[in-house]
């Protein structure tokens, strides 16, 4: 049985994960600004109270992971930029 992995008001600017498995792993208050998440399993996750700013998962599972009061300028998944994500949403609910 694995142990859950908890990041706690730590400064993590500009980290890099590359081929880690990260499930169930909980960051909390914690500066992960341009930093590069890259085949990482974050499946069941969870980012409270964290900078993103900047930051890149590529290659990423996410699921079942939760990102709550964060700040996720310029953050991009999967070669997405959230900010267009963003704006795709609204103008397809705008749409409607």
């Amino acid at each position: 049985m694995s142990e859950t992995k908890r990041f706690d008001q730590v400064q993590m600017r500009r980290a890099r994960f590359s081929g880690c498995g990260l499930a169930q792993a909980e960051f909390e208050d914690v500066d992960l600004a341009d930093s590069r998440f890259t085949n990482v399993n974050l499946r069941q996750s969870s980012f409270t109270n964290v900078n993103l700013q900047g930051a890149k998962l590529t290659d990423v599972n996410l699921a079942h992971a939760t990102i709550d009061n964060a700040n996720i300028s310029g953050l991009t998944i999967l070669g997405w930029n959230i900010a267009d994500l963003i704006k795709e949403a609204q103008q397809k609910k705008n749409s409607t």
